[in-house]
């Protein structure tokens, strides 16, 4: 018999790919506990833990004789309180556009900065940003070989953290180190700048057992717009 905690964290997860999906959209009412324990075939209480933890993570509110709401679709939704900068820069009068350039598998030497947490070879996603037209961001994001295979077109469709969390990557928290650098000739061709220095950052996104499961490099080009962080209250 499985146990009641084992159980919980299994009605919640399907609660959540059906909202990730689009069964239970923002703004509308979850089916009512007597539904979801039917539905489940589970107790009341597992049932109530459940809603609990998606409404911990800032999922879902649940209002004393009003039911329970969906608030959020986003995967790893309590990682940041943070506005993310590409949000900031499409709330804004500026024109962002998103090219996924290229995914492939990799062979990492023992130099590389992924390889510590891949080993030798890595899946690679790459993706420019363009503001007004221009290149403004760089992004390498290595993922651990294995995934089930992931496309250009994919990534049209779907964020990246939502096809981890697909591929049962779930991640529990991220760490982002900034640091200012030097570009070299092909950086700066690929930025078409001719600025010396640049905004990188350095991306490690961790799962529950304390893994990494994605290493990401940025390049910024702040001459043309500053790199900013929004905070919600």
């Amino acid at each position: 018999m499985k146990k009641t905690r084992v159980l919980y964290l299994e009605v919640a997860e399907k609660i959540k790919e059906d909202i990730f999906s689009g069964k239970y959209p923002v703004g509308t009412m979850l089916p009512t506990e007597t539904e979801l324990e039917k539905l489940f075939d589970v107790s009341k209480i597992t049932v109530r833990k459940a809603i609990e933890l998606l409404a911990a993570d800032e999922y879902v509110e649940k209002k004393s004789g009003k039911g329970t709401t969906v608030l959020s679709e986003r995967p790893y939704n309590k990682l940041s309180k943070a506005i993310s900068f590409t949000q900031i820069l499409e709330n804004s009068h500026l024109t962002i556009e998103k090219i996924n350039l290229d995914v492939k598998e990799v062979k990492l030497t023992e130099e590389h900065n992924a390889f510590k947490y891949f080993g030798a070879e890595a899946v690679c996603f790459q993706r420019m940003y363009l503001l007004d037209g221009k290149p403004y961001i760089y992004f390498n994001h290595y993922l651990p070989v294995g995934l089930k295979r992931v496309t250009k077109e994919d990534l049209e469709q779907e964020s990246l953290y939502r096809i981890l969390y697909q591929n049962g990557l779930d991640i529990e928290r991220f760490i982002d180190d900034f640091v200012a650098i030097t570009l070299n000739a092909e950086e700066q061709q690929l930025l078409e700048t001719d600025e010396k220095l640049a905004l990188k950052r350095i991306r490690k996104s961790y799962d529950y057992d304390r893994k990494v499961v994605e290493y990401s490099e940025g390049l910024y080009n702040t001459s043309d717009h500053a790199y900013q962080i929004e905070y919600e209250t």
